[in-house]
């Protein structure tokens, strides 16, 4: 089976904190690479160097690169996803991820604009009443992606390799 490629996109996101989140989601999901749009971020990195530093050991070496645009960036092999509630979008328990995608996420207190809508190869949304946290609606789609996969793991291979070293349960034991 081929490597899928998988990279995100953030418009404009404010928090460090979330942009954290975001690259330890990516880290726990094999994202290849995250793109973000405006300056909210930096001036929030600068105005609170000590905000703290989410994303762990795990996506250190998942490149985190200012862009601006985001469509522009994308990888041509790469179908264009956006998630947003937004009408006529596909719920995303139905939705069939494709092999390479690049998710765009809307910024926190915003929208994805129509302009990029309108590029986009597909539009999912999760179903929620009201919107989700923008790094939790990372982690769902990419969980989501993850469980639609055909990619199997060996279960206690990738437990021992993904837990905590002050870890060393075992179930049914």
């Amino acid at each position: 089976m081929k490597q899928s490629k998988v990279s995100i996109g953030l418009i404009n996101p404010k928090s460090p904190e979330n942009v954290g989140s975001v690259m330890r989601a990516a880290g726990n999901y094999r994202v290849e690479s995250v793109f973000y749009t405006g300056d909210r971020y930096q001036k929030a990195v600068k105005r609170d160097p000590n905000a703290p530093y989410m994303s762990r050991k795990i996506s250190e070496n998942i490149p985190l690169s200012e862009v601006s645009c985001l469509i522009d960036d994308a990888a041509e092999n790469m179908s264009i996803v956006c998630v947003e509630l937004a009408e006529n979008a596909i719920a995303l328990p139905e939705y069939q991820h494709p092999q390479n995608a690049f998710y765009i996420f809307g910024p926190e207190d915003s929208t994805i604009g129509q302009d990029i809508i309108d590029r986009a190869d597909a539009v999912v949304y999760v179903p929620t009443v009201g919107c989700m946290n923008l790094a939790a609606t990372v982690n769902v789609v990419l969980y989501d992606r993850l469980v639609k996969s055909a990619e199997r793991f060996d279960s206690n291979e990738l437990i021992r390799q993904s837990r905590d070293i002050n870890n060393t349960v075992k179930a049914g034991a």
